[in-house]
């Protein structure tokens, strides 16, 4: 049987719109426009090479209400793809969707308008041939789904909240395991998820996830019943099975968030699935806006501002890219920073941070003729508190929490 070519792709976040300027002639945050560039890099390339599926795992905004605009553009990419024939799967990402049930979700008006060639993945299903346009492909979507959501569809009690995930975990593991077993072992399976996967390497996305994780057993991703694993919601790029079949794929997010991400290429890749035997192509979007950050703690008030200009990345490097030049300094040379010229040197840079971080005293000096090994270690935590510059209102509910947590017995501990 001849390999599908699906094109994934996943946390494209359109509207991150958290550093910049906006464009004069199109009015959208320059920002905005370098995730678009890096969508229209992936549109463009799936019609050139006549894939025969787009698969996106979820997380098209950073929240389930984007602007209308920002509605567009993405509507936009999706209609080109869609006109030219090529099928379009989209799952619903946590930042798609509400909290609240019944809420609709960012991606809901491509099924509420019935685009022809599109198909939104709102909830845990299986399809098969008949519900992919005729693909000779099954797959098992798992979008994200509230944890309120999931225990109503699965009539949970919320007596225990922490183990709430656990039981949704499990019972998702049963469905999928229930629908592989009806799986025709001739067509190939694909699992199509926007989770967490056990085993898998988090970049600097955590300042973008909202609430808590999902998190698939690496056994349930990797079951050799399927041919390949589309995943999303985790920003690093990664094969979580890497060398293996089937593939477990986070392609990543398609531009850099922030600076958690900075050292991190991003990708989509094509996947040429086939029963037990794909093919994994990573295909790395070159126009990614670099973020730079530099790290200088001074030593010596001699020379101060020629010492961090020399800190800086070389100035072809700081061309179109977010620099940030954090600076650790005793408190009492705040005065010999020049933060103008700093801002000169890095004038051609598309944005520049100077984070300040003035250092106070904080040994702790000890009564005299009273030893650490005297000591309660409530009193050891305010000589810290005081010694830290803590505010006295702080120190109060430090001190509280602290005798609370110091107060509970072992026992009553639960793993």
């Amino acid at each position: 049987m001849k390999a599908v070519k699906i094109l994934h792709f996943a946390d494209a976040h359109i509207d991150m719109v958290n550093y910049g300027r906006h464009d004069p002639q199109s009015g959208l945050p320059l920002r905005v426009m370098d995730f678009l560039k890096s969508l229209d890099t992936i549109v463009d390339t799936a019609i050139r090479e006549k894939v025969d599926l787009v698969l996106f795992a979820g997380d098209a905004y950073k929240d389930r209400s984007p602007a209308p605009t920002f509605q567009r553009e993405w509507g936009r990419r999706i209609i080109r793809l869609a006109q030219a024939g090529i099928p379009v799967l989209l799952l619903v990402g946590n930042h798609d969707l509400s909290p609240a049930l019944g809420r609709a979700h960012a991606l809901e008006s491509f099924d509420t308008l019935q685009v022809p060639k599109v198909r939104v993945v709102d909830r845990p299903v299986f399809l098969k041939p008949d519900d992919l346009w005729g693909l000779p492909l099954q797959i098992i979507a798992i979008p994200w789904v509230s944890r309120s959501g999931l225990m109503a569809n699965m009539e949970m009690s919320a007596a225990k909240p922490q183990r709430v995930y656990e039981e949704i975990e499990a019972r998702l593991t049963e469905v999928v395991q229930e629908w592989l077993a009806s799986a025709d072992p001739e067509v190939p399976v694909v699992l199509a998820a926007h989770a967490s996967v056990q085993g898998a390497k988090y970049g600097g996305e955590r300042m973008v996830m909202l609430g808590a994780d999902l998190v698939l057993p690496g056994s349930l991703v990797a079951d050799p019943r399927l041919s390949y694993t589309a995943l999303g919601h985790i920003h690093k790029a990664q094969d979580v099975n890497e060398k293996k079949q089937p593939p477990v794929v986070y392609p990543g997010s398609i531009e850099r968030v922030d600076f958690g991400e900075a050292a991190d290429d991003k990708f989509f890749v094509l996947a040429h699935v086939q029963n037990h035997k794909t093919r994994v192509e990573w295909r790395k979007l070159e126009q990614v806006r670099p973020f730079l950050t530099r790290q200088v703690s001074l030593e010596s008030p001699e020379n101060v501002t020629e010492h961090l200009l020399a800190a800086l990345p070389a100035p072809e490097q700081m061309v179109g890219a977010v620099v940030r030049l954090v600076v650790d300094y005793p408190r009492e040379w705040e005065a010999l920073i020049d933060d103008a010229a700093l801002r000169e040197a890095a004038a051609e840079t598309f944005e520049f941070h100077l984070v300040k971080r003035p250092q106070m005293e904080t040994r702790i000096r000890l009564p005299q003729d009273i030893a650490v090994g005297s000591l309660a270690p409530l009193e050891l935590l305010d000589l810290y508190w005081r010694a830290s510059h803590v505010e006295e209102a702080e120190i109060e509910v430090l001190t509280g929490l602290a005798q609370e947590v110091i107060a509970s017995p072992e026992d009553e501990t639960e793993i």
